[in-house]
């Protein structure tokens, strides 16, 4: 006997195609969009932008092409409170979210799912690039589309009632049955940067989110090398559009280094000084499988465990989404994690995750509080 599945359609060619193969497999298949925005764009800007009226529109076609109920669930105003008024408060605080987590996290996997499983739902599919094995998170073949990172915030609650159909698809074979199958969104161009901010403009966004204010730019030494209209417009690792007024000695480019954002200050130095090799974390969150790796010991659908004090062993942890992937050691604190890597990162900013595998099975997550 099939399950009743809510399939979460973006208006998107995955999230179309993971329907499909749900309702194909026997399932009581429903569709619902999310209308994420309160004043949503007639159209998408190209590749930018998402939850528009054509998006709702291309995912009732697919519903149709499909041959399941659809429906449109109002969520603009959690999302406002949940992922947007989260990532304007991250930045005023100098850190750097992910909003694309926060809304799998707060959305898709709190909202919608509880929704879902309060009108009989047995689960929610969406057309992440993920795998999920009785309800172990692992990588996706296609390493360039792969979203187990974004993933690595859900609990195995969550976990447990969540499908992801593309797990064993590479985004290319997507396509391809998609045109097969007769959805018009087979060549639609995938959305990338923050779906709320459609022009790219994210400075912009949070200058008129948290006003103008001018502060100064200054090297290591505290001397002041520029000025700036609002520390919230820059994160850690940032070489562009940081208007030095007075160049590196050495001709070098400089990046930031940090954020102070009770001082309205940003540090620029050289590359060299992004260096870090110790991370501190905090929330951490263990979602692996049971009994298998440490902090699975509980097998609680909160996914919370213990890590004993020898936490090494042959892991690796991903610091932000599509990012390099690092061998680490990491120990759970008091209230947190640290984790020891085995060759220097550049960029780690506070307010991202960072999310462990035992090889391409996720393990768990935490945010990142410092580095160094």
């Amino acid at each position: 006997m099939g399950l009743r599945v809510l399939a979460a359609m973006s208006g998107g060619v995955d999230s179309a195609v993971a329907a499909a193969r749900i309702a194909e497999a026997g399932h009581d298949v429903t569709g619902v969009h999310l209308a994420l925005s309160a004043n949503p764009q007639s159209h998408r800007t190209g590749a930018r932008g998402c939850c528009t009226v054509e998006d709702s529109r291309d995912a009732r076609r697919a519903a149709d092409v499909i041959g399941i109920p659809f429906y449109i669930w109002d969520m603009a105003e959690r999302f406002q409170r949940d992922v947007i008024e989260d990532f304007v408060a991250e930045y005023a605080a100098g850190r750097t979210p992910n909003p694309c987590l926060r809304c799998n996290e707060k959305i898709k996997f709190a909202a919608v799912l509880d929704r879902a499983l309060a009108l009989g739902f047995d689960a929610v599919a969406t057309g992440h690039h993920a795998r999920l094995v009785d309800g172990v998170l692992s990588r996706s073949p296609d390493q360039g589309k792969d979203q187990s990172y974004v993933l690595g915030v859900l609990t195995r609650e969550q976990l447990g009632h969540a499908i992801f159909p593309l797990g064993d698809s590479t985004k290319a074979e997507v396509r391809e049955e998609a045109a097969r199958r007769g959805l018009t969104v087979a060549d639609k161009p995938d959305s990338h940067d923050i779906c709320f901010i459609a022009d790219g403009d994210t400075r912009g966004f949070l200058t008129k989110r948290l006003g103008a204010a001018e502060g100064p730019i200054v090297d290591q030494s505290g001397d002041v090398v520029g000025s700036h209209q609002g520390a919230h417009g820059f994160t850690v690792g940032q070489r562009k559009g940081l208007h030095i007024d007075r160049p590196a000695a050495d001709g070098r480019p400089r990046y930031v280094l940090s954020i102070e954002p009770v001082s309205n200050t940003v540090t620029v130095g050289p590359r060299s000084a992004l260096e870090v090799t110790s991370i501190t974390c905090g929330r951490p969150l263990w979602n692996g499988p049971v009994g298998d790796v440490p902090g699975s010991s509980d097998g609680a659908g909160s996914g919370r465990g213990t890590v004993p004090a020898d936490g090494s062993g042959e892991f690796t942890v991903q610091l932000r989404a599509h990012g390099e992937v690092y061998p680490c050691r990491f120990e759970e604190t008091e209230g947190g994690l640290r984790v020891e890597i085995d060759r220097p990162a550049t960029g780690v900013a506070a307010g991202q995750a960072a999310v462990l595998y035992s090889g391409a099975t996720v393990i768990g997550s935490a945010t990142i509080v410092s580095a160094a």
